[in-house]
């Protein structure tokens, strides 16, 4: 799109308001307000000022000035606002009209522009698969003389004795909530009603359906795209689910594991390389009908995984659905159609080129631009260096991981056990990351850095409510 092609957007659609916005490092979106009549060529063409000091991860104080300058691409009238509005995903910008190094955005772009630099395909493809919570109350307090958080839900199974006036039962058992009918699917028109607003906002949506675990578990599984097109459409997918159930009178969450003894929330990503329109990961007749290159691509991102984990699962929840027994991906192997290991080859595939790989550990707390830059990095690191799985000791495995014995489990790697952990690996292992300047030194340690200040040491210092269960008497 044109300046002239917003504008035009704009007056055909009588907005009034046009939200310029950005995503921060941890992967927020922030955003501010122009009345339409003061939006004009020049301002989308140049941007507009803000302070970047006051954005996570982003300026100190005494160098804060910044500039927000929209991707034309990105308008969509937004339907959440009283008044019409236009919104517009931005890129971060120096004053002097440079790039700036930790926009997350442009991340993504250095990404895809090495791909083709390489000279190995032309673009990589990414289909992301969001599973989130919808509750009916969220409660939580951390304060120097108390801790506590309360979730709740119209279908979760610990509702079964409660007095609703009346209770008409149909709740969800734990660990039995993958696609059931009406009446025990009670969230079925609202997710009907986030895919018909994604829809609007230029997404394809394919599916969605019901989740595993209780208390109104739900995917919604939208098309593949380009590397930094997904990001972006991830970002807009995540808005208009927080918005619709907000709508509702319910809370949207991504987090990864909110339910203790459930299943929890992945984002399990599909990738492939395409050259024009050749698919890259397909050879008839391969384990999986996958390439060789694929498996280079494969053995890169198990190499790198515990660094990749710093970016793909970032939060100190991750690792709480990273744990054995809940359906998690924590074994670094791949395989056909198993859903146990960390990356799965979907033997449902029909052509060439739906050929593709799955990687499952990641969840949605991920800054997607950072996240699946990450992960493109890792692969083509694999490609580079011609790294073959097998014989590094991942897979292929086709048998149910949980089900080994404990002499072959042993010879299986596992994913960190905690963000302390993929941290740690990604100061040790992120030269890959660094390859054709995609990702910088600043960035990486500015991430670690930022991580360990905000969430990591902040919880190691709070009791947490289970130790009084365990200590108190002691």
């Amino acid at each position: 799109m044109t300046p002239r092609d917003v504008l035009d957007l704009m007056a055909k659609n009588n907005v009034e308001m046009v939200d310029f916005r950005i995503v921060d490092v941890p992967g927020r979106q922030h955003h501010v307000t122009i009345p339409a009549v003061e939006v004009t060529e020049d301002m989308l063409e140049n941007g507009v000022a803000f302070d970047g000091s006051s954005i996570q991860g982003f300026r100190s104080i005494e160098n804060s000035d910044m500039v927000m300058k929209p991707i034309l691409d990105t308008a969509f009238v937004d339907p959440f606002y009283a008044v019409p509005t236009l919104g517009l995903m931005c890129q971060v910008y120096e004053p002097n009209g440079t790039r700036y190094d930790r926009d997350p955005r442009y991340i993504a772009e250095k990404a895809e522009s090495y791909l083709q630099k390489l000279g190995i395909a032309t673009h990589a493809n990414f289909g992301p698969e969001l599973e989130f919570f919808l509750f009916d109350d969220v409660r939580f307090d951390a304060s120097s003389q108390g801790a506590f958080y309360s979730i709740d839900s119209e279908e979760a199974m610990w509702n079964t004795g409660r007095a609703e006036g009346p209770n008409l039962a149909y709740k969800v058992k734990n660990k039995a909530g993958y696609f059931p009918v009406p009446p025990t699917d009670r969230q079925q028109d609202i997710r009907t009603e986030i895919v018909l607003e994604l829809m609007k906002a230029g997404l394809r949506v394919e599916r969605h359906h019901h989740e595993v675990a209780t208390a109104g578990q739900a995917e919604i599984n939208f098309r593949f795209s380009t590397l930094t097109k997904t990001a972006d459409n991830t970002m807009l997918y995540k808005y208009i689910v927080r918005q619709v159930a907000y709508k509702h009178g319910k809370v949207a969450t991504f987090m990864p594991k909110p339910i203790y003894g459930d299943n929890g929330s992945g984002m399990h990503v599909h990738q492939s390389l395409f050259n024009g329109d050749d698919p890259l990961f397909y050879q008839e007749g391969g384990y999986g009908n996958i390439s060789d290159l694929a498996k280079h691509y494969i053995a890169g991102i198990l190499t790198h995984a515990p660094a990749v984990l710093a970016f793909s699962n970032p939060s100190t929840n991750s690792y709480k659905r990273l744990v054995p027994g809940y359906e998690a991906p924590v074994n670094l192997v791949f395989s056909k159609g198993n859903r146990s290991a960390a990356i799965r080859l979907p033997i449902a595939s029909v052509s060439p080129k739906a050929v593709r790989i799955e990687f499952r550990t990641p969840d949605a707390t991920s800054n997607p631009y950072l996240a699946f830059s990450a992960m493109l990095m890792a692969g083509l690191d694999g490609i580079r260096r011609k790294l073959d799985p097998t014989e590094l000791g991942f897979g292929p495995i086709d048998k149910n991981i949980y089900e080994l014995s404990k002499e072959e489990k042993q010879q299986i790697q596992s994913v960190p056990s905690s963000f302390e952990e993929s941290l740690a690996a990604l100061e040790n292992d992120h030269e890959f990351l660094l390859e054709g300047g995609v990702f910088s030194k600043d960035f990486i340690y500015n991430w670690i850095n930022l991580k360990r200040a905000t969430e990591i040491e902040p919880l190691n210092l709070r009791p947490h409510p289970y130790e009084f269960q365990l200590y108190l008497d002691l």
